[in-house]
């Protein structure tokens, strides 16, 4: 978790308006929170979870309306959309975030952890507490850090054991001038599409590989618009729970006590769901045999590390040797 919660008002008695089924949309706080995966997704269920316990906490006086799958906005247009006011909470990936905090792109270089214990070290870091203030200056109030899991790549072409194999390949990426390097430094193209055009552009043929974790790749049915996963655990996808920091302020102490206290028991339950629900899908397509797995050998991963190194050292020079020191890898050298 990036933030560390001090509930100063914790002690507080909580008191909410009675009667709240009596009232308005204007009498009551409504917060419209916006995502782009599926329900069934730990962000979907997390989101979910996270409007059902602030509804109990405040008798109905919050109200916490989700809209999954893109319903509101799409991917290029969700962030704008909470800045604007148009939507108060998001729940974007750490790549999303890299137009507005380019430095939130170090979550992006690759093999950068190996689990997540790892990943929320680093989150805790000095480095995370100066990529935290970031978002706040940019008018962002970050609430959590939620899990997905580690992303694998998966083709139409071939396995994918060295960086030759990749020739050919154009993929889908999320926004990130380090994942569209990646994928060139490994000899293969890549561009940014939403994540709702995913499964659409890997069926008409105009894209032919993707990366993703293995719950998004089931939610979405990409496995059956591939023939080839290579499990790689190359990067890791992440979101930030943001809410608008205007908003956020003015809300009373009362209630940011309570969104905060929800905020905390989800983001432990989501943490459990998603490497539960990656699991889960992982032994799925182990066991449908839809779609061919390839693991990738440690000997195999040493030679993919070797031709990513230069995104370290790129990073470095753009934005500051500080944020590298920090991560795990690096910290005993």
């Amino acid at each position: 978790m990036i933030i560390v919660l001090v509930f100063i008002a914790a002690c507080q008695v909580q008191s909410f308006p009675e009667d709240h089924e009596q009232l308005s949309e204007d009498e009551r706080i409504v917060i419209r929170f916006s995502h782009v995966v599926g329900e069934d997704t730990p962000k979907g269920l997390a989101s979910r979870k996270f409007a059902e316990l602030v509804e109990e906490k405040t008798d109905g006086y919050v109200e916490v309306q989700v809209f999954p799958n893109s319903f509101l906005y799409k991917d290029g247009e969700e962030i704008e959309a909470l800045l604007e006011g148009d939507v108060q909470m998001l729940a974007p990936s750490t790549s999303k975030i890299t137009e507005w905090v380019p430095e939130w792109k170090v979550i992006d270089l690759p093999f950068a952890f190996r689990n997540e214990e790892e990943l929320h070290d680093y989150l805790n870091s000095s480095a995370g507490k100066i990529l935290e203030n970031k978002l706040v200056q940019k008018g962002f109030y970050p609430l959590a850090f939620w899990e997905n899991g580690f992303k694998q790549v998966t083709n139409n072409k071939n396995p994918l054991h060295y960086p030759e194999d990749f020739e050919g390949l154009n993929f889908r990426i999320m926004s990130s001038d380090v994942l569209k390097e990646q994928f060139e430094l490994l000899g293969a193209d890549a561009q940014t599409d939403s994540f709702d055009q995913v499964f659409p552009l890997l069926e008409q043929g105009v894209l032919n590989a993707q990366e993703n974790t293995y719950s998004n790749i089931v939610s979405k049915n990409i496995h059956k618009v591939q023939s080839h996963l290579t499990v790689s655990n190359h990067g890791y996808l992440g979101y930030l729970v943001l809410i608008n920091n205007d908003f956020w302020q003015g809300l009373s102490d009362e209630v940011q006590v309570v969104i905060l206290d929800a905020m905390e028991e989800v983001t432990e339950w989501e943490k459990e769901k998603a490497r539960e629900l990656n699991k889960k899908e992982y032994e799925y397509l182990q066991e449908c045999r839809c779609i061919e797995i390839h693991e990738l050998s440690d000997s195999e991963k040493i030679i993919w590390e070797d031709v990513l190194n230069p995104l370290y050292d790129s990073f470095s020079e753009m934005y500051g040797k500080q944020y590298i020191d920090y991560l795990p890898k690096f910290q005993n050298e």
